[in-house]
Protein backbone atom coordinates (compact mmCIF):
# COMPACT_ATOMS: atom_id res chain seq x y z
CA UNK A 1 0.00 0.00 0.00
CA UNK A 2 1.24 3.28 -1.35
CA UNK A 3 3.29 5.38 1.52
CA UNK A 4 3.82 2.26 4.15
CA UNK A 5 7.06 1.38 5.21
CA UNK A 6 8.10 -2.43 3.96
CA UNK A 7 11.24 -4.24 4.48
CA UNK A 8 13.34 -6.11 1.61
CA UNK A 9 14.44 -9.22 1.26
CA UNK A 10 18.18 -9.53 1.83
CA UNK A 11 18.40 -13.28 1.04
CA UNK A 12 21.56 -14.50 -0.51
CA UNK A 13 20.64 -13.30 -3.76
CA UNK A 14 17.94 -16.52 -4.57
CA UNK A 15 16.64 -14.09 -6.74
CA UNK A 16 15.84 -11.01 -3.82
CA UNK A 17 12.37 -11.96 -3.38
CA UNK A 18 9.61 -9.56 -2.35
CA UNK A 19 7.21 -10.06 0.29
CA UNK A 20 3.77 -8.40 0.26
CA UNK A 21 1.31 -7.47 2.72
CA UNK A 22 3.00 -6.61 5.81
CA UNK A 23 6.16 -6.97 3.13
CA UNK A 24 8.67 -7.75 6.09
CA UNK A 25 12.03 -8.99 5.04
CA UNK A 26 15.46 -10.04 6.22
CA UNK A 27 18.53 -8.95 5.64
CA UNK A 28 15.78 -11.62 5.71
CA UNK A 29 28.96 -12.21 13.07
CA UNK A 30 33.90 -16.76 20.90
CA UNK A 31 37.29 -16.52 21.39
CA UNK A 32 40.13 -17.57 20.37
CA UNK A 33 43.90 -16.92 20.08
CA UNK A 34 44.06 -15.36 16.76
CA UNK A 35 44.99 -11.67 15.90
CA UNK A 36 41.66 -9.62 17.08
CA UNK A 37 40.50 -6.68 14.70
CA UNK A 38 40.39 -4.62 17.77
CA UNK A 39 41.61 -1.05 17.62
CA UNK A 40 43.07 1.62 19.54
CA UNK A 41 42.01 4.62 18.26
CA UNK A 42 40.87 8.03 19.54
CA UNK A 43 38.84 9.66 17.07
CA UNK A 44 37.29 12.75 17.34
CA UNK A 45 33.90 13.07 19.13
CA UNK A 46 31.27 11.78 16.37
CA UNK A 47 33.43 10.66 13.92
CA UNK A 48 35.53 7.61 12.97
CA UNK A 49 38.93 6.80 11.47
CA UNK A 50 36.98 4.38 8.91
CA UNK A 51 40.20 3.64 6.41
CA UNK A 52 41.80 2.16 10.17
CA UNK A 53 38.70 0.60 10.64
CA UNK A 54 38.71 -1.18 7.32
CA UNK A 55 42.28 -1.71 7.41
CA UNK A 56 41.72 -3.90 10.82
CA UNK A 57 38.47 -5.20 10.07
CA UNK A 58 38.20 -6.12 6.36
CA UNK A 59 40.18 -9.65 6.90
CA UNK A 60 37.87 -10.86 9.07
CA UNK A 61 35.16 -10.22 7.09
CA UNK A 62 34.29 -13.33 4.43
CA UNK A 63 31.73 -13.70 1.45
CA UNK A 64 29.62 -16.57 1.97
CA UNK A 65 28.27 -18.58 -1.48
CA UNK A 66 25.29 -20.85 -1.30
CA UNK A 67 24.56 -23.50 -3.69
CA UNK A 68 21.27 -25.64 -2.99
CA UNK A 69 18.16 -27.06 -4.93
CA UNK A 70 16.47 -23.36 -4.94
CA UNK A 71 19.14 -21.91 -6.39
CA UNK A 72 22.23 -20.45 -5.38
CA UNK A 73 23.33 -16.63 -3.97
CA UNK A 74 25.65 -15.15 -1.47
CA UNK A 75 26.05 -13.17 1.74
CA UNK A 76 28.30 -12.02 3.98
CA UNK A 77 30.01 -13.11 7.78
CA UNK A 78 32.60 -12.74 9.66
CA UNK A 79 35.99 -14.86 11.38
CA UNK A 80 34.83 -14.74 14.82
CA UNK A 81 37.40 -17.72 15.89
CA UNK A 82 40.71 -18.05 15.05
CA UNK A 83 40.11 -21.64 14.37
CA UNK A 84 37.78 -20.62 11.28
CA UNK A 85 34.48 -20.33 13.01
CA UNK A 86 32.45 -17.77 10.86
CA UNK A 87 29.17 -15.61 11.75
CA UNK A 88 26.86 -15.23 9.75
CA UNK A 89 22.55 -14.97 9.29
CA UNK A 90 20.17 -17.72 9.07
CA UNK A 91 18.51 -16.61 5.84
CA UNK A 92 22.01 -16.89 4.30
CA UNK A 93 22.84 -20.00 4.87
CA UNK A 94 19.19 -21.41 4.33
CA UNK A 95 19.21 -22.69 0.45
CA UNK A 96 21.89 -25.15 2.13
CA UNK A 97 20.46 -26.03 5.17
CA UNK A 98 19.26 -29.61 3.48
CA UNK A 99 21.23 -30.27 1.19
CA UNK A 100 23.56 -27.68 -1.32
CA UNK A 101 27.28 -26.78 -0.65
CA UNK A 102 28.84 -23.46 1.43
CA UNK A 103 31.69 -21.35 -0.01
CA UNK A 104 33.51 -18.88 1.73
CA UNK A 105 35.56 -15.83 0.04
CA UNK A 106 37.90 -14.68 2.57
CA UNK A 107 39.24 -11.49 2.45
CA UNK A 108 42.66 -12.05 1.08
CA UNK A 109 40.73 -14.04 -1.98
CA UNK A 110 41.00 -18.01 -0.94
CA UNK A 111 37.90 -19.30 -1.66
CA UNK A 112 36.97 -22.73 1.13
CA UNK A 113 34.57 -25.13 1.25
CA UNK A 114 32.23 -25.00 4.83
CA UNK A 115 30.09 -26.57 6.82
CA UNK A 116 27.15 -25.98 8.79
CA UNK A 117 27.93 -26.03 12.35
CA UNK A 118 24.27 -24.90 13.83
CA UNK A 119 21.79 -22.48 12.49
CA UNK A 120 19.09 -20.49 14.78
CA UNK A 121 16.18 -19.34 12.50
CA UNK A 122 14.16 -17.33 15.61
CA UNK A 123 16.79 -15.26 15.53
CA UNK A 124 18.02 -15.36 11.97
CA UNK A 125 22.09 -16.46 13.05
CA UNK A 126 24.16 -19.31 11.55
CA UNK A 127 27.68 -20.70 12.50
CA UNK A 128 29.76 -21.52 9.60
CA UNK A 129 33.32 -23.67 10.24
CA UNK A 130 36.37 -23.48 7.71
CA UNK A 131 39.48 -25.64 7.95
CA UNK A 132 41.83 -22.90 8.57
CA UNK A 133 43.91 -22.02 12.09
CA UNK A 134 45.46 -18.53 12.82
CA UNK A 135 42.83 -16.32 11.00
CA UNK A 136 42.37 -12.75 11.52
CA UNK A 137 38.95 -12.30 13.83
CA UNK A 138 37.05 -9.54 14.90
CA UNK A 139 35.78 -9.58 18.98
CA UNK A 140 32.33 -10.11 19.49
CA UNK A 141 31.68 -7.65 22.27
CA UNK A 142 28.20 -8.61 23.54
CA UNK A 143 28.71 -6.05 26.84
CA UNK A 144 29.39 -2.87 24.46
CA UNK A 145 27.87 -0.40 25.71
CA UNK A 146 26.18 1.36 22.54
CA UNK A 147 24.89 5.04 22.89
CA UNK A 148 22.27 6.81 19.85
CA UNK A 149 24.63 8.51 17.76
CA UNK A 150 27.55 7.16 18.17
CA UNK A 151 29.61 6.04 14.77
CA UNK A 152 29.68 2.83 13.05
CA UNK A 153 31.26 0.67 10.49
CA UNK A 154 29.19 -2.01 8.15
CA UNK A 155 31.33 -4.46 6.06
CA UNK A 156 30.13 -7.17 3.68
CA UNK A 157 29.13 -7.80 0.36
CA UNK A 158 26.16 -5.85 -0.69
CA UNK A 159 25.43 -6.91 -4.37
CA UNK A 160 28.22 -9.21 -4.34
CA UNK A 161 30.87 -6.42 -4.04
CA UNK A 162 32.93 -8.25 -1.38
CA UNK A 163 35.26 -6.20 0.83
CA UNK A 164 32.33 -2.69 1.07
CA UNK A 165 32.56 -0.80 3.63
CA UNK A 166 30.11 2.16 4.84
CA UNK A 167 29.63 3.94 7.69
CA UNK A 168 26.80 5.46 9.72
CA UNK A 169 25.39 6.06 13.30
CA UNK A 170 23.71 4.15 15.43
CA UNK A 171 20.01 5.32 14.97
CA UNK A 172 18.05 3.44 17.70
CA UNK A 173 18.37 1.31 20.58
CA UNK A 174 16.97 -1.57 21.40
CA UNK A 175 14.13 -2.12 18.52
CA UNK A 176 11.58 -4.94 18.01
CA UNK A 177 11.51 -5.80 14.06
CA UNK A 178 9.25 -8.41 13.37
CA UNK A 179 10.57 -9.68 10.15
CA UNK A 180 9.65 -13.46 8.18
CA UNK A 181 11.44 -16.51 8.49
CA UNK A 182 13.50 -18.11 5.84
CA UNK A 183 11.74 -21.13 6.48
CA UNK A 184 8.52 -19.65 6.91
CA UNK A 185 6.22 -18.25 9.79
CA UNK A 186 7.42 -14.34 11.14
CA UNK A 187 10.32 -14.05 13.93
CA UNK A 188 11.59 -10.73 15.94
CA UNK A 189 14.81 -9.34 15.65
CA UNK A 190 14.82 -8.76 19.48
CA UNK A 191 16.54 -5.43 20.74
CA UNK A 192 18.27 -4.87 17.30
CA UNK A 193 20.56 -1.87 16.65
CA UNK A 194 18.91 0.19 14.24
CA UNK A 195 21.67 2.46 12.08
CA UNK A 196 21.85 4.93 8.90
CA UNK A 197 25.01 2.78 7.62
CA UNK A 198 24.33 1.82 3.96
CA UNK A 199 23.09 -1.67 4.39
CA UNK A 200 21.75 -3.58 1.01
CA UNK A 201 21.05 -7.17 -0.21
CA UNK A 202 24.78 -9.51 0.34
CA UNK A 203 25.00 -7.19 3.26
CA UNK A 204 23.34 -9.80 5.53
CA UNK A 205 25.51 -11.78 8.18
CA UNK A 206 28.45 -9.18 7.29
CA UNK A 207 29.43 -7.20 11.16
CA UNK A 208 28.49 -3.90 12.67
CA UNK A 209 31.68 -2.80 14.12
CA UNK A 210 32.36 0.34 16.35
CA UNK A 211 35.59 2.80 15.75
CA UNK A 212 37.26 0.37 17.89
CA UNK A 213 36.79 -2.03 15.62
CA UNK A 214 34.36 -4.39 18.57
CA UNK A 215 31.85 -6.24 16.75
CA UNK A 216 28.85 -4.85 18.24
CA UNK A 217 26.00 -6.48 15.90
CA UNK A 218 25.12 -8.67 12.68
CA UNK A 219 23.39 -6.99 9.98
CA UNK A 220 20.15 -8.68 9.14
CA UNK A 221 17.81 -6.15 7.84
CA UNK A 222 16.47 -2.92 6.11
CA UNK A 223 13.50 -1.59 5.55
CA UNK A 224 12.59 0.31 1.92
CA UNK A 225 9.44 2.24 0.89
CA UNK A 226 7.21 0.69 -1.75
CA UNK A 227 6.63 1.77 -5.29
CA UNK A 228 3.45 3.12 -5.79
CA UNK A 229 1.74 -0.55 -6.17
CA UNK A 230 2.74 -0.83 -2.93
CA UNK A 231 5.46 -3.61 -3.66
CA UNK A 232 8.86 -3.42 -1.34
CA UNK A 233 11.89 -2.77 -3.71
CA UNK A 234 15.44 -1.15 -3.57
CA UNK A 235 18.36 -0.92 -1.62
CA UNK A 236 18.86 1.05 1.48
CA UNK A 237 17.06 4.62 2.75
CA UNK A 238 18.94 4.45 5.56
CA UNK A 239 16.68 2.33 7.88
CA UNK A 240 19.03 -0.84 8.83
CA UNK A 241 19.22 -3.51 11.87
CA UNK A 242 21.55 -5.49 13.03
CA UNK A 243 21.30 -8.44 15.89
CA UNK A 244 23.15 -7.29 18.92
CA UNK A 245 26.35 -8.93 20.07
CA UNK A 246 24.71 -9.72 22.80
CA UNK A 247 21.75 -12.20 21.47
CA UNK A 248 24.70 -13.55 18.78
CA UNK A 249 27.52 -14.24 22.00
CA UNK A 250 24.70 -16.96 23.49
CA UNK A 251 23.35 -18.43 19.94
CA UNK A 252 27.04 -18.82 18.88
CA UNK A 253 27.59 -20.30 22.34
CA UNK A 254 24.88 -22.74 21.82
CA UNK A 255 25.87 -23.58 18.34
CA UNK A 256 29.66 -24.81 19.21
CA UNK A 257 28.90 -26.65 22.32
CA UNK A 258 25.21 -28.59 21.20
CA UNK A 259 24.41 -27.71 17.49
CA UNK A 260 21.12 -25.85 18.14
CA UNK A 261 20.07 -23.01 20.02
CA UNK A 262 17.24 -23.40 22.76
CA UNK A 263 14.20 -20.86 22.90
CA UNK A 264 10.63 -21.10 24.54
CA UNK A 265 7.52 -22.97 23.53
CA UNK A 266 4.04 -23.27 23.98
CA UNK A 267 3.34 -26.54 22.58
CA UNK A 268 0.45 -24.86 20.38
CA UNK A 269 -0.27 -23.69 17.03
CA UNK A 270 -2.12 -20.58 16.30
CA UNK A 271 -3.11 -18.15 13.56
CA UNK A 272 -3.88 -14.96 14.00
CA UNK A 273 -7.65 -13.48 13.99
CA UNK A 274 -7.12 -9.88 12.96
CA UNK A 275 -9.10 -7.04 14.40
CA UNK A 276 -11.20 -7.06 11.45
CA UNK A 277 -11.86 -9.90 10.86
CA UNK A 278 -12.93 -10.86 14.40
CA UNK A 279 -15.56 -7.84 13.75
CA UNK A 280 -17.02 -9.75 10.56
CA UNK A 281 -17.35 -12.83 12.51
CA UNK A 282 -18.36 -11.85 16.08
CA UNK A 283 -15.74 -13.46 17.67
CA UNK A 284 -12.66 -12.09 19.32
CA UNK A 285 -9.19 -11.05 17.88
CA UNK A 286 -6.03 -12.57 18.90
CA UNK A 287 -4.97 -15.86 18.64
CA UNK A 288 -6.86 -18.93 17.17
CA UNK A 289 -5.55 -22.32 18.50
CA UNK A 290 -5.48 -24.65 15.68
CA UNK A 291 -3.75 -27.34 17.51
CA UNK A 292 -2.23 -28.06 21.38
CA UNK A 293 0.78 -30.40 21.60
CA UNK A 294 -0.23 -33.64 24.09
CA UNK A 295 1.47 -32.85 27.46
CA UNK A 296 3.08 -29.58 25.81
CA UNK A 297 2.97 -26.14 27.70
CA UNK A 298 -0.81 -24.57 27.02
CA UNK A 299 -2.37 -28.65 27.07
CA UNK A 300 -0.81 -28.66 30.80
CA UNK A 301 -2.39 -24.71 31.32
CA UNK A 302 -5.73 -26.11 29.80
CA UNK A 303 -5.81 -24.40 26.84
CA UNK A 304 -7.20 -26.69 23.70
CA UNK A 305 -8.08 -26.24 20.06
CA UNK A 306 -10.54 -24.12 19.36
CA UNK A 307 -9.77 -21.58 22.03
CA UNK A 308 -8.91 -17.88 20.98
CA UNK A 309 -5.74 -16.70 23.02
CA UNK A 310 -6.90 -12.79 23.41
CA UNK A 311 -3.94 -11.98 26.17
CA UNK A 312 -0.11 -12.77 26.56
CA UNK A 313 1.57 -11.57 29.39
CA UNK A 314 -0.73 -8.47 29.42
CA UNK A 315 -0.17 -7.43 25.59
CA UNK A 316 -2.64 -8.17 22.57
CA UNK A 317 -2.26 -11.68 21.43
CA UNK A 318 -0.87 -11.31 17.95
CA UNK A 319 1.24 -13.32 15.56
CA UNK A 320 4.22 -10.62 16.43
CA UNK A 321 3.83 -10.89 19.96
CA UNK A 322 4.05 -14.25 20.36
CA UNK A 323 6.92 -14.23 18.35
CA UNK A 324 8.54 -11.94 20.74
CA UNK A 325 7.83 -13.40 23.52
CA UNK A 326 9.39 -16.67 22.31
CA UNK A 327 12.59 -14.91 21.67
CA UNK A 328 12.55 -12.48 25.00
CA UNK A 329 10.91 -15.48 27.44
CA UNK A 330 13.55 -17.95 29.22
CA UNK A 331 12.10 -21.46 29.42
CA UNK A 332 10.64 -22.29 32.68
CA UNK A 333 8.92 -18.80 32.91
CA UNK A 334 5.05 -18.40 33.61
CA UNK A 335 3.01 -16.30 31.49
CA UNK A 336 -0.35 -15.48 32.33
CA UNK A 337 -3.27 -15.62 29.25
CA UNK A 338 -6.27 -14.94 28.68
CA UNK A 339 -8.43 -16.65 26.25
CA UNK A 340 -11.93 -17.08 24.75
CA UNK A 341 -13.56 -20.36 24.46
CA UNK A 342 -17.14 -20.56 23.40
CA UNK A 343 -17.64 -17.30 24.18
CA UNK A 344 -16.71 -16.75 27.84
CA UNK A 345 -13.09 -15.43 29.15
CA UNK A 346 -10.73 -17.85 30.86
CA UNK A 347 -7.59 -16.89 32.33
CA UNK A 348 -4.40 -19.62 32.90
CA UNK A 349 -0.73 -19.53 33.13
CA UNK A 350 1.51 -21.34 30.60
CA UNK A 351 5.06 -22.04 31.91
CA UNK A 352 6.70 -22.33 29.01
CA UNK A 353 9.50 -25.07 28.20
CA UNK A 354 12.17 -26.03 25.63
CA UNK A 355 11.34 -25.95 21.87
CA UNK A 356 11.53 -29.89 21.45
Amino acid sequence: MPGKSSWWLKRPALNWLELIGLTLALALIAGGLGAFAALKLSPAPGSCDTTRVATAALPSVVTVFVTGSAGSGSGSGAVIRADGVILTNDHVIAAATDSGTIQVLLNNGEKLDAHLVGTDPITDLAVLKIDRNKLPTLLLSPREQLTVGQPVVALGAPLGLSGTVTSGIVSALGRNVPVPKASGGTTVLAGAIQTDASINPGNSGGPLVTCEGHLVGVNTAISTVPNAGGVAGGGSVGIGFAVPASTAQRIVDELLANGRATHPWIGAQTAEISQDTADRFGTNAGLFVQDVTPGGPAAAAGLQAGDVITSINGQAATAVSLAWLLVSAGVGEAIPVEYSRDGAGHQATITLAEQP
